[in-house]
């Protein structure tokens, strides 16, 4: 099989996966999408790790689940010890580049305990997800009374201050807010703002200065192999975009929600209280989303443009016979379906995502252009990028599954569910005037096995469940159904196999663990042994003979 030289990963923000035109939606145009769509396999049955920023990019750095690598929720650390991508590609030979997002939130007490300095090689990959650092950007310059959001210096945010926007925060006034018929700052954070551009040049705007970097890492001379890794902010909230992305789409292009009114008959309860929090209240409202869905359309409009440029720089150059292109993101947006806004939860839209792999090789012609409808996890991409780069996945660490052979036109043995799960703990709807539950509670698990859904919630709660086949939009919670109770019961066994996998046995191959089988009685290790004669000949000579001196 020819080699891959280099991997173009391409990460974009809260991106839904049927907000492609390739994926068939009806008013949104992504030419370069598709392009690449065109040029590989789109996967139609990707699902994250969990519906939430820091979570779900933790199982795609480290190729895990989230109750293996524990960086359950926004800014709860990845334990200094956790493998990551960039790690297993370094035993290749392979360098692993950061451009924009990781959301990791570096254990620094961890790194304490062992000593390990931020500002050396190591201490910078451990607290960067393992990767090497061309910009990180996670674009969470938000500003309240207790201070920023994201403690750490914004690049982007000190690079606009050069180019002459004023301000100490010109991502929130600038990049991420309009001007109101007053003169005023229209701030990005209400969603009424949407409709106006933002008050940016476009060229300065987060996306085109990501790219840009980009642009700048693929122009230099590498010496080794690389994986870079680009990870766009966009189109993630504030929901605002500068002009002429910003009037590009009207409401006449806003699809009709999904939603019905069975959803608020007797809800589960961690379902009402999402439903019922800010976002989903808002998200409910038919002005809302008039507003703010365009603007989102237009933020995936102009990263579709831009994503565009880094197609025609690969093309020009040459490059695009030696790199694998992966394009994904790492949830999705509720956008007022099942009366919810944000992610968090498990229905399609918020935990199915898009993903569409280029392989370059000669191995992958046959599949050009072509959809896959195998249950895909986001952790089977480390395994394929470090496949892809010639090294077998370690699968004792890696818990996902190398989609070559998908690629490749073949049909493998494959998995009989996908898992995904939601650590709320840290939510104010977890806690006094809510569900009011302790953290080890505030925990929900789902399984899919592409027909059946169900979603556990811990905290004595019922579970929910989906049959997609017969009620494919997901309104129809048959969790209390007297009637469903031996598939809920065949789907928990599914559920509690996979929670007993043995997660953390890391340092030892399965390979290894088979090699030491019967090696304790190789080294004079001999339990049970009667007598001399239920030895082998090697092993009883060992044992066996007279002393050099009795001394009894």
């Amino acid at each position: 099989m020819s080699q891959i030289k280099n991997i173009l990963f391409v990460m974009y923000d809260q991106l839904r996966h049927d907000y492609l035109s390739c994926a068939g939606h009806p008013t949104m145009r992504t030419p370069n999408f598709d392009r690449l769509a065109a040029k590989g396999v789109r996967f139609t049955r990707a699902y994250v790790q969990s519906p939430i920023c820091g979570a779900s990019r933790m199982s795609f750095y480290t190729g895990r689940y989230v109750h293996s690598h524990g960086a359950a929720w926004n800014n709860f650390p990845l334990k200094v010890g956790e493998i990551t991508l960039g790690d297993h590609l370094r035993k290749a030979g392979v360098e692993s580049w950061l451009i924009g997002k990781t959301h990791m939130s570096v254990d620094a007490e961890g790194m304490a305990r062992l000593g390990l300095a931020p500002d050396s090689v190591i201490g910078a990959r451990v607290a960067d997800c393992g990767f090497d650092v061309w910009v990180r950007e996670d674009g969470l310059n938000a500003e309240g009374p207790e201070g920023f959001y994201d403690e750490k210096r914004s690049p982007y945010n000190e690079w606009l201050k050069g180019q002459g926007y004023p301000g100490h925060n010109p991502w929130h006034t600038h990049a991420n807010s309009g001007v109101d018929a007053e003169g005023d700052i229209a701030s990005g954070w209400l969603l009424q703002n949407a409709v106006q551009p933002a008050n940016i040049r476009e060229e300065d705007s987060e996306t085109p200065w990501l790219t840009r970097q980009a642009m700048e890492f693929l122009s230099q001379p590498h010496k080794a192999p690389w994986l870079c890794h680009l990870s766009y902010i966009k189109p993630h909230w504030p929901y605002i975009v500068p002009a002429p992305w910003h009037n590009l789409y009207g409401p006449a292009d806003v699809v009709p929600p999904v939603r019905d009114a069975r959803e608020k008959a007797d809800p589960h309860p961690v379902y009402k209280v999402f439903m019922n929090n800010q976002a989903g209240q808002a998200f409910s409202k038919d002005e809302v989303r008039e507003a703010v869905i365009p603007a989102y359309m237009g933020l995936i409009a102009q990263c579709d443009a831009e994503f565009g440029k880094l197609l025609d720089f690969l093309e020009e150059t040459g490059r695009m016979a030696e790199t694998m292109i992966v394009l994904t993101s790492d949830h999705g947006d509720y956008l007022g379906d099942h009366w919810m806004g944000e992610k968090d939860l498990f229905h399609d839209p918020s935990v199915r995502i898009p993903l569409i792999i280029y392989d370059p090789r000669a191995e992958a012609d046959a599949t050009r252009g072509t959809t896959c409808d195998a249950l895909v996890e986001a952790i089977d991409l480390a395994p394929t990028f470090v496949a892809a780069m010639g090294q077998p996945p370690a699968d004792h660490i890696l818990e996902g599954r190398d989609l070559t052979p998908f690629l490749h036109g073949q049909t493998p043995a494959w998995r009989q569910a996908v898992f995904s799960e939601y650590d709320y703990s840290g939510m104010a709807l977890a806690g006094p005037g809510y569900l009011d539950m302790e953290p080890e509670d505030a925990r929900l698990f789902m399984v899919f096995d592409g027909r059946w859904k169900l979603i556990h919630a811990e905290g004595g709660f019922r579970p929910m469940l989906f049959d997609t086949a017969a009620d494919p939009d997901e309104f129809t919670d048959l969790g209390a159904s007297a009637d469903h109770q031996a598939e809920i019961a065949r789907l928990m066994v599914l559920l509690n196999d996979w929670a007993r996998r043995p997660a953390q046995r890391t340092t030892i191959s399965k390979a290894e663990i088979k090699g030491m089988r019967g090696k304790s009685r190789r080294v004079g290790v001999i339990i049970g042994a009667v007598a001399p004669e239920e030895l082998a000949p090697d092993l009883r000579a060992k044992i066996s003979g007279r002393p050099e001196r009795d001394y009894r």
